[in-house]
């Protein structure tokens, strides 16, 4: 039936109505956001009046925005910077504390519920409440005066003055901010330790795989043993007796409806400060000694590895004063001090250690003793939604936290013993380590950071390196937490913690370096349990063998260059054997692809086309032999499946190969070609049918993307706060580690999140870049200026001496009593 043409009417005034709404929406957020933007870039030259200083203190920035602050006493710096994170990155720091308080319902309403119901079930902030009597009375004065220097700033600006509270007005008008407390600094510490927690996927994921039907020797082959034999540990020691660990040999029954919602519910957690997968992802450091540089003194380079986020996760900032205290590096928006970085004395980097600090318990709710409370989670718009949180011996029950995880059959339940639960002094570790003058002062700063455990590496102005393992990690009765252990059984209860001095550590060693990424701390001879799921070592094996191959002459600019290397680990054992496959009746583009890999160094450059072509493969031939684990556990192509994939290629017989989908069965070498195939195909359709003309970077992209507003799915307000489409580099388990999920795609969801090089010999020439830049105010000049060097792989210098600093400022802001 032909339409009439009143339909058409009707049709097209609708047309006219929809178009005109949008429009009126689009003007009004270009209108607000004009406005927004243009009255929330901070003032950073001048004079302001802050409320609580004693004396002025001056705040320098140089072209990069990143400001130097000078003070007459620890408390006034404490209040400037409290001040100085509020104007640049107070949106930030306001989501930050409802994300650890589980208050995010308030802000963005009843979508976040569930997120909140998690948070407030694990109870980062009760837990944070609880530390705050433990804390030394330095670090209690330095938490309050920089939330006297934050509330400062909220005096002044009562409704935040940034775009993100004008757009978050067009939708909770209501929102009152609240002051600033000590307390919301501390949770931040909980989010740290949540990213940075260890193995707790893959203690889920190897059981949702049992519940999937595979077997144990199975899910076994999936996660291989650590290569001592190829990739070396961070330290080396004297063979002393093994410890002795029972592992879990009786799995809990009755559970498989539900797993893999735990699993994704876990994941949908906001990436506060770390990556969704983790394998192969983590950070690098390292440090040589003066045998081996130029100068004669030590160098020291990290780069935390972390999600990708638009403002970047750091803040770049130096801190001086006449009390002594005299420090620079990188810090957390809402937290006071330096995270990492140098004083005049030392310099320190972290890595995540990956301990294995989180069981999973399975309870019987019918019996186990469970204490309860109530909470109550406000929501913008909607009604207020209490729920209980109960709690047992062995930490809150997680499988309350939502009416998926509620599926679990059996009447069972799910614990979290989590250290970061227990109260702790993590608090003082920062102030502690931002004072340190020597190595003793750096090891009783370590020993207070007791979440997240981590690798710190060390070096110091005299010339001494180091490494300390810090942190609480449990000594386990029974079981080796690689599964979920029986919560009626107390053998499997943890029995206390590993003692601070038998935690590894390492001073002045003899090869003249360290390295630290992620791989096994020291050898299985080693007598405690630290965990069995580490990073299988690919990163720190390459940084092993550049370094040891760079001679006694080192430098900033060869160390720079370490940072952004590009080659693959695993490639030169692969492309062998996908050189040698025969494929007949080849088109002319698979002929052209195939011809990329025989002459390719194995460097993923973003302009290279063998990169592009091998990367397909390797995405290919994960999805096509790992079949069984289905799209909810699809290989991500970490170093972890390196080494699985290493243990398959030379049992090409293996029943992994077999497609269960087809009546032949296959073997290795016709995976092989069927992923070759695929890639070809893959890559024409994305790049074209030239061979040549692809790139690994034009797959391999970088979306910065805003935190909150970045995937409100409104075009315009997207485009207010997120960047462009960047093309990179390097890639998963590299040096340059740009993870990407092979499961999911190229794009690019783990960076180097900043990247820091330490020139002990002159610590005003040492090195530093972030993300993005160390404004959090969007089109900002320093939202994003430091992006492309970034991308680039090149630093800006990271200067430490009042007269370099009062050279190169390009504003100045006194701040007044």
């Amino acid at each position: 039936m032909k339409p009439s043409p009143r339909f058409w009417r009707i049709l097209r005034r609708t047309a006219y109505s929809l178009l005109g709404i949008v429009m009126v929406f689009v003007l009004t957020v270009a209108g607000l956001g004009y406005k927004a933007v243009r009255d929330a870039f901070p003032q950073h030259e001048g004079t302001l009046q802050v409320k609580g200083l004693s004396a002025p203190v001056t705040v320098y920035r140089d072209q990069w925005g990143i400001p130097q602050l000078y003070a007459k006493t620890e408390a006034d710096l404490m209040r400037a910077q409290g001040y100085t994170h509020a104007q640049d990155r107070f949106w930030e720091m306001d989501f930050r504390r409802h994300v650890t308080a589980g208050r995010v319902s308030e802000l963005f309403g009843a979508s976040q519920v569930e997120t909140d119901t998690y948070l407030r079930t694990m109870g980062w902030r009760r837990v944070s409440e609880q530390e705050w009597p433990l804390l030394s009375e330095p670090t209690k004065a330095a938490l309050t005066a920089y939330a006297e220097g934050v509330n400062a700033w909220l005096d002044e600006h009562p409704e935040g003055n940034s775009l993100e509270y004008s757009i978050l007005g067009l939708q909770n008008s209501d929102y009152v901010i609240e002051k600033w407390h000590p307390i919301d600094s501390l949770s931040w510490l909980k989010a740290m330790a949540w990213d940075l927690r260890g193995n707790m996927e893959d203690e889920i994921r190897r059981m949702a795989l049992l519940a999937k039907g595979l077997t144990k020797a199975q899910v076994d082959e999936l996660y291989p043993a650590y290569p001592f034999d190829r990739n070396v540990p961070i330290v080396p020691g004297a063979p002393v007796a093994a410890a002795s660990v029972t592992p879990m040999d009786v799995l809990p029954a009755a559970f498989g409806e539900g797993l893999s919602t735990l699993e994704a519910s876990l994941a949908a957690l906001p990436g506060l400060m770390g990556n969704a997968d983790g394998d192969g992802i983590g950070s690098n450091s390292w440090v040589i000694s003066g045998k081996l540089s130029g100068s004669g003194k030590p160098i020291l380079a990290n780069d935390p590895h972390l999600s990708p986020s638009q403002p970047g996760i750091w803040y770049q900032i130096g801190l001086h004063c006449e009390c002594g205290l005299d420090v620079a590096g990188f810090s957390f928006s809402g937290v006071p001090g330096v995270i990492i970085g140098h004083n005049a004395k030392i310099a320190w980097g972290f890595t995540n250690l990956g301990p294995d600090v989180i069981d999973m318990y399975v309870e019987d709710l019918a019996t186990a003793q469970l204490t309860s409370r109530t909470e109550t989670i406000k929501v913008a718009g909607g009604k207020d939604v209490t729920i209980t949180v109960r709690t047992g011996k062995h930490g809150p029950i997680l499988s309350d936290a939502s009416e998926d995880l509620r599926k679990l059959g059996g009447g069972k339940g799910i614990a979290i013993r989590w250290t970061a639960l227990d109260p702790g002094r993590t608090g003082d570790a920062i102030m502690a380590l931002n004072k340190a003058a020597n190595w003793q002062d750096f090891r009783t700063a370590a020993s207070l950071f007791e979440v997240p455990a981590q690798n710190m590496v060390y070096a110091d102005v005299e010339g001494n390196i180091g490494y300390q393992s810090p942190g609480k990690i449990p000594v386990r009765g029974k079981g080796d937490g690689r599964y979920f252990a029986p919560g009626d059984d107390p053998a499997y209860d943890w029995t206390g913690y590993i003692p601070f001095e038998e935690l590894p550590s390492v001073y002045n060693p003899p090869q003249g370096y360290l390295v630290t990424a992620n791989q096994a701390v020291i050898g299985p001879q080693y007598p405690h349990l630290l965990t069995n799921d580490w990073s299988y070592g690919y990163r720190s094996q390459r940084l092993n063998d550049l370094i040891s191959a760079s001679g006694t002459s080192l430098t900033v600019d060869d160390v720079q260059r370490m940072q952004f290397d590009n080659k693959n680990g695993f490639a030169p054992t692969l492309v062998p054997l996908l050189t040698a496959i025969k494929r007949e009746g080849l088109s002319k583009v698979e002929k052209e692809a195939d011809g990329l890999l025989p002459k390719w160094n194995f460097m993923q450059g973003e302009d290279s086309p063998a990169a592009a072509y091998y990367n397909a493969i390797w995405r290919q031939l994960l999805l096509l032999t790992f079949d069984e684990l289905g799209k909810e556990y699809a290989p991500n192509g970490g170093d972890r499946w390196f080494e699985v994939m290493r243990g398959l290629l030379s049992k090409p017989d293996s029943p992994w190969w077999d497609d269960q989908a087809t009546p032949e069965v296959e073997k290795r070498d016709d995976m092989l070609a069927r992923a070759m195939s695929a890639a070809v195909k893959e890559l024409s359709d994305l790049l074209g049918e030239s061979a040549g003309d692809w790139r690994w970077g034009a797959l391999h992209t970088l979306t910065p993307t805003h935190a909150t507003f970045g995937k409100s799915g409104i075009a315009p307000i997207e485009w207010l706060f997120n960047l462009s489409a960047q093309d990179t580099a390097g890639g998963a388990s590299i040096v340059n580690a740009t993870g990407w999920n092979a499961g999911k795609g190229y794009a690019v969801d783990a960076v180097p999140s900043m990247r820091m090089i330490v020139d002990l010999a002159n610590v005003n020439e040492s090195r530093w870049i972030q993300l993005t830049g160390n404004s959090g105010h969007p089109f900002h000049p320093n939202y994003s200026d430091q992006m492309e060097l970034w991308r680039t792989g090149q630093t800006i210098t990271f200067r430490f001496d009042r007269k370099s600093i009062e050279d190169e400022k390009t504003q100045t802001l006194t701040l007044t009593p």
